[in-house]
């Protein structure tokens, strides 16, 4: 519900226009009924913000995989909560979810299609992969279903058998999917611009210059706090770094207390919501990260270490430790964890430069292209 799943839908349409293709943004938030979007967005925010081990409870019964051999209840389509078969490589994943709030927005999404026409529909939340995969099991959905999956862990939510296919950041998470779903699953890496991989490779700009002049000497290191400027004891964090003699720049997103709080703090630099994050990112040292969502995906865009630390509860701590698992990221548990991890990860040698090719890597295939592919081969028949 944050800005990187619109923002994952905006660059693909923006990719699929460029091509030549007409593009619809569709938030599936507004197909539910009057006040049912709006009510959600603000109590996950809420949870997040202010209980967040409510959230991670909810995350627990509803998204992610059970205890082994632990089986829900039924939901609609007849599956249920807790782990499935296992995938090829013997790794236990979880069965498909199921989202009872997706039959409300069925009829809704429906009227769209029937109205505009499209070749076909893609899901970058996975509640609107939930509904997809309802309409396409029971054929009323008659054209393609792709599902891109923002997240570096792939939870119940994302998976439903219904679905055509699943592009994936990773070869772990297209795995996943395959083996929950039984539908085909590719690794075609973050979906981000492309301007964070040109910043990489062009001239200094004006964030290095501001960097050089606030703390000559001194590691730049980004602290993300999302769109909504949620973590856990962030301004702490900045004080601990600043004390190590890093300069840390806490980007506050559109939470303007959060950033009044941290301007405060000596030798910290307390950032708003930043419309060039590419130059911003390019001209860091290194990124804590606490949800391993899309601010991630553009670090390891323009060639920035992230280290994981203080994850927000459910999937945020379950992203941040998959993208530990594949070589992408560092983890701290603690502050002096923290330290040493940073110390190694803006220090110039081969632990930095492994770090960046492994996030280089990550970026295999434009998932648009294979969208269109997808499409015009019409991925199964009908």
């Amino acid at each position: 519900m944050g800005a990187g799943h619109d923002a994952v839908a905006g660059e693909l349409a923006e990719r699929l226009q460029a091509r030549g293709h007409s593009a619809r943004i569709q938030d599936v938030l507004t197909l539910l009924p009057s006040g049912v979007g709006p009510a959600l967005r603000a109590g996950y925010k809420g949870a997040v913000r202010h209980v967040p081990q409510l959230y991670a409870w909810i995350y627990a019964a509803f998204l992610a995989p059970g205890p082994r051999g632990q089986h829900g209840a039924a939901g609609p389509d007849g599956a249920h909560g807790g782990y499935g078969a296992g995938r090829p490589d013997g790794a236990t994943v979880p069965r498909p979810g199921s989202a009872p709030l997706a039959a409300l927005a069925e009829r809704p999404l429906m009227r769209i299609v029937d109205s505009w026409q499209p070749d076909a529909v893609i899901s970058t939340f996975h509640l609107s992969a939930q509904v997809t995969g309802r309409l396409r099991k029971r054929r009323v959905l008659q054209i393609p279903s792709v599902v891109t999956v923002v997240d570096f862990a792939v939870h119940r939510g994302w998976l439903h058998p219904g679905n055509d296919v699943y592009l994936c950041v990773t070869g772990s998470a297209a795995r996943t999917a395959s083996a929950v779903t039984g539908r085909p699953a590719e690794a075609t890496g973050p979906v981000v611009p492309e301007a964070f991989t040109a910043a990489r490779e062009s001239a200094p700009g004006y964030w290095r210059g501001e960097f050089g002049r606030l703390a000559p000497g001194r590691p730049v290191v980004l602290l993300s706090a999302g769109a909504w400027g949620v973590g856990s004891g962030l301004p702490d964090t900045a004080r601990e770094l600043a004390a190590h003699g890093f300069c840390p720049v806490l980007l506050c997103g559109r939470d303007e207390r959060l950033r009044r709080r941290a301007a405060a703090l000596p030798g910290t630099l307390a950032l708003g919501w930043v419309d060039d994050m590419a130059d911003l990112m390019a001209s860091a040292d290194a990124l804590v990260d606490n949800a391993a969502g899309q601010t991630a995906a553009q670090a390891l865009a323009a060639g920035v270490p992230v280290i994981g630390y203080r994850p927000l509860p459910g999937h945020g701590a379950e992203g941040v430790r998959a993208m530990a698992e594949a070589g992408l990221s560092g983890l701290a548990r603690g502050q002096e964890e923290l330290a040493e991890a940073l110390d190694t990860a803006v220090r110039p040698g081969p632990v930095r430069e492994q770090r960046i090719r492994e996030g280089a890597a990550l970026f295999r295939t434009d998932a648009a292209q294979r969208i269109t592919e997808l499409t015009l081969a019409g991925v199964r028949a009908v």
